[in-house]
């Protein structure tokens, strides 16, 4: 009797790999932050697929009992859930950051944890310009002008109850040169500016941009962005003193993290007319809280907050789709790609 060929191995063991796939069990815990026009249900190649849009702190343990991998964004996971489970495999974050899993006990329970990172880069930058843009042309004014019928009833062509000033030959301070605060560098020098940064660890240098100290950035830049992780170095980096120290004519860009820039110091320096305005995609407290001190900016005109959508574009999330299901496939080949534990 002839001896089964190696291709005949290979069949074999592949259909045993699918009927492995197949009894994987997969929970989805808030599957309403990436959105409903992204297909979760590619996940069933892996096995039986639950999907809730929200999940409570109390819904938790319930819905990640007897599962093998769970797909979360923001919900916590943390030590008193993790130590009552015992199918969980692996943790899929749809995000970079991962402050809402408890990484030591996971790595002590052998519970693999992989994150995401690079998909939204251009998608981050090209926000950072839709905010400095509404801002800084003052577009919300101009806007409400037309559509409010005033211009109907103009003597002359154009308005001139706000100015606005060309990017060309001004300065761009970066807060937090990453591969996002680079996208943005190339961006503004496209636009003719003179991109200086500050490094928030102190261990990033690019010979390509001007590496400044943190007062030099706030003094001397017409524009500042912020691209910055949120640790012990960046938590209220930017607060009532650092706010002062800025151009009367600055914007402050934040698309690192809300706690970076204090919130409430920001609405004073704002009232004050201490800088000129602020566009911000994140806050301390997501979703916004009814007493956020930015609620209550005298002139609307000199803020600009959007709900953390930077990020969000369709090709941003489908491509982090598309990295956690690799995440998922090289985790069952038993591959480390975007582990952090």
């Amino acid at each position: 009797m002839a001896k089964p060929s190696f291709f005949m191995y290979y069949i074999l063991v592949r259909k045993m790999f699918r009927r492995v796939i197949f009894l994987l069990k997969i929970v989805v815990l808030d599957a309403g932050t990436l959105g409903e026009d992204v297909n979760l249900r590619a996940f069933k190649k892996f096995g039986d697929v639950q999907i809730y849009q929200t999940t409570t702190s109390e819904e938790i343990l319930e819905r990640i009992q007897e599962k093998d991998i769970v797909i979360v964004n923001k919900v916590p996971l943390k030590k008193d859930v993790l130590e009552q489970v015992h199918s969980l495999k692996l943790i899929c974050l749809t995000a970079t950051g991962t402050n809402n899993v408890d990484l030591d006990f996971a790595k002590e329970k052998n519970i693999g944890v992989a994150n995401v990172a690079g998909y939204s880069t251009m998608s981050v930058a090209q926000h950072t310009f839709a905010l400095l843009f509404y801002l800084y042309e003052k577009l919300n004014y101009f806007d409400s002008y037309v559509k409010s019928g005033e211009y109907c009833k103009s003597e002359i062509f154009t308005n001139y109850g706000r100015t606005f000033r060309e990017l060309d030959n001004k300065t761009w301070g970066i807060i937090g040169l990453g591969t996002i605060g680079k996208r943005v560098a190339t961006i503004a020098t496209s636009f003719g500016c003179k991109v200086q940064y500050y490094s928030t660890s102190g261990e990033n240098t690019q010979s390509e941009y001007k590496q400044v100290t943190k007062e030099a950035l706030l003094k001397n830049s017409d524009i500042i962005s912020i691209h910055a992780p949120l640790n012990l170095q960046t938590r209220n980096l930017i607060a009532y003193p650092e706010l002062s120290m800025m151009k009367k004519e600055a914007v402050l860009l934040n698309l690192g993290r809300g706690t970076i820039v204090h919130e409430g110091d920001l609405a004073r320096a704002l009232n004050e007319g201490k800088i000129a305005g602020a566009g911000l995609d994140v806050l301390e407290f997501e979703p916004m809280r009814e007493d956020c001190a930015l609620r209550q900016i005298q002139n609307p005109e000199k803020i600009f907050i959007t709900p953390h959508i930077a990020w969000a574009s369709v090709e941003a999330r489908q491509r982090l789709l598309e990295e956690v299901m690799e995440n998922i496939q090289a985790f069952l080949d038993g591959r480390e790609r975007n582990r952090v534990c």
